[in-house]
């Protein structure tokens, strides 16, 4: 398989950092270029058969801990497909890309954020991991041509409904035939209002797993089943 050289990703939450003036200034994970200082911490990454360090940043989605949603749909929803491409959609630094490539290392990932460091993150990451079938890109470095065999996704809730809404309608589209997408999102955030609206455009929709506040949704094409997710 060639993989394409990489590029820069997008994720949920707000930091706050106090650089030296005192004033507070506040980072989003969906800026494309975090203003907050880096500083990196290590996490470990640890689901099923998949162990993993990884490195994680100010300004990046879970840069605390692996985000709970995460390892919850890593764990709560079906493998990849062992062939063809995946997407890790707002990859933050990588754990979710990095398991697929792990579990599917025939098929190759594309590990899709704004976040420029999140992206760098990623690149490292995969690097140590020895998952070379990850490709970190922003969105508009995936050749239009490309349908996903499957998308995983632990979405940017936080980015706002309207731009979500955007997101998903720019993406989901680009499933291949028999494809699902894969979302876990927090209840009291919007996970059931979020699956309704996903059925009012068309799409089936499928609950396969609440578990601690967060939803796992499987996502097909408008005229597939949602069975057998």
């Amino acid at each position: 398989m060639s993989i394409p050289k990489n590029r820069p990703p997008l994720a949920t939450s707000t930091l706050r950092s106090r650089p030296a003036g005192g004033t507070v200034k506040r980072a989003h994970y969906f800026d494309p270029v975090p203003e907050v200082e880096s500083k990196r911490r290590t996490l470990r990454l640890r689901t099923g058969d998949v162990a993993a360090e990884l490195q994680a940043d100010r300004g990046v989605f879970g840069s605390r801990a692996i985000d709970l949603g995460t390892l919850t749909l890593l764990k709560e929803a079906p493998l990849p497909p062992a062939e063809g491409e995946l997407l890790d959609l707002g990859s933050g630094y990588g754990p979710i890309a990095i398991a697929l490539a792990r579990r599917s290392p025939a098929a190759r990932v594309w590990a899709v954020d704004v976040n420029e460091r999140a992206l760098e993150l990623t690149r490292a990451n995969a690097a140590t991991a020895k998952t070379p079938n990850v490709v970190a890109s922003i969105p508009e470095g995936v050749p239009d041509e490309l349908r996903f065999a499957a998308i995983y996704s632990n979405p940017p809730v936080r980015v706002g409904k309207a731009p979500l809404h955007d997101l998903l309608l720019r993406w989901l589209p680009r499933l291949a035939p028999g494809g699902k997408a894969y979302l876990v999102v927090q209840r009291n955030l919007g996970a059931d209002s979020l699956a309704t609206w996903l059925e009012s455009q068309g799409y089936q929709v499928q609950r396969l797993k609440s578990k601690k506040g967060y939803r796992v949704t499987s996502v097909s094409a408008p005229g597939e089943s949602a069975e057998n997710s």
